[in-house]
């Protein structure tokens, strides 16, 4: 459970002490009329003390949280009957500083906004219940105050301390996934790159087939290398960075430029995505050969993600798409168009005969 379970735990050793209060304040008798009826509140508020210290230390949900406002609400507004109709307008309520149990469990569960609204739900039934019938506010005002300060400032700490706790671990993954990233490369440079250089290089000497054997094996290299580089995208709660991915498209044919900070996107919109610029590339091999030249840049703003396949090709003539998917030819359609779509993005292909091709696909930044 981490620093968020030191919270929860703090919550139920507040939720006793502040039961022990109340169990002094009746026992002192001062006030309260029907100390009997007192004591009936008093035990639901301990059996509820009991199940909200289990509840809490294993599952947390909303409805749980709702019962613990009513609960306490409940036993609040059982006060008149305790005091008597002699009670002054300044006689702590039966529940006594035990109020603050719930506001301080919204505030840790949903931060400071959370917290101060329940602070505010049971601050208003204080202030009905010491004073606001009798416009005498100078007590219950200030316990008002003290309770929605607690709710916002617990709950703003809470936020920060959970944040903190991610970007910890975070951190501690990054650096274990850099530790064997390192570990497989040094194993990888011995070997395999360095087999594959060699075939590159012998490849190139020989010339006629083996040299496309070696131009191959070059390329695999450079996948590989980016690879090692990179490391593999790390899921953040289900994101994973596109940028990563893109760059493993990169060979001696294809330049890849991503930023160095993450383009996260849902593990299965990234998919897509990826996808959709593998499917773009390979149009690039397909119509303009083997060794054409094709680069991928990659940006993200605060509106949308962008990402650009371009490619100096004979270019596309002015009608020849929609003859293509007539035909049933359905690369751009359904494997770039269709996906981007698939996402809520879209897609702009801008072409020009003899001066290449340029395929941009845009992706809205409320999917990230």
């Amino acid at each position: 459970m981490g620093i968020e379970g030191s919270f929860w735990r703090a919550i139920a050793v507040y939720r006793i002490a502040s039961l022990g209060y109340a169990a002094l304040l009746l026992a002192g008798a001062g006030g309260y009329q029907r100390p009997v009826a007192g004591w009936l509140v008093f035990g639901v508020m301990a059996v509820w003390t009991a199940v909200t210290t289990v509840a809490y230390s294993t599952a947390r949900s909303r409805p749980l949280l709702v019962v613990d406002v009513l609960v306490t609400l409940g036993c609040m507004l059982a006060s008149p009957y305790v005091q008597g109709s002699a009670a002054g307008p300044g006689l702590m309520p039966v529940t006594a500083t035990w109020v603050g149990g719930p506001v301080l469990a919204w505030a840790v569960y949903g931060g400071r906004r959370a917290g101060a609204v329940a602070a505010v739900i049971l601050s208003i039934g204080d202030l009905w219940l010491r004073g606001l019938h009798t416009f005498d506010l100078s007590v219950p005002v200030n316990g008002a105050v003290l309770l929605i300060l607690a709710g916002t400032v617990v709950g703003h700490v809470a936020r920060l301390t959970k944040q903190a706790e991610e970007r910890l671990q975070r951190a501690v993954e990054i650096e274990a996934a850099g530790r064997e990233r390192e570990r497989l490369a040094r194993g990888i440079h011995d070997s395999v790159l360095q087999v594959l250089a060699l075939v590159q290089r012998r490849g190139l000497e020989i010339g006629g087939e083996a040299a496309q054997l070696g131009r191959l094996a070059g390329e695999q290299e450079a996948a590989l290398r980016e690879m090692i580089r990179t490391g593999p995208a790390m899921a953040d709660s289900g994101l994973v960075d596109v940028g990563a991915r893109l760059r493993r498209y990169a060979t001696a044919t294809v330049t890849v430029s991503a930023p160095a900070t993450s383009l996260p996107l849902p593990a299965d919109q990234a998919h897509e995505v990826v996808a959709a610029v593998g499917a773009a590339l390979d149009n690039v091999r397909r119509h303009c050969g083997e060794d054409a030249r094709a680069w991928v840049f990659a940006e993200n703003d605060d509106t949308s993600m962008t990402i650009t396949v371009r490619d100096e090709g004979p270019g596309i003539p002015a009608g020849r798409l929609p003859e293509a998917e007539a035909e049933g030819r359905l690369g751009i359609a359904q494997s770039i168009r269709g996906r981007i779509a698939g996402v809520g993005g879209t897609v702009e292909v801008t072409s020009v005969p003899g001066q290449g091709t340029e395929v941009e696909l845009i992706i809205p930044a409320g999917l990230q």
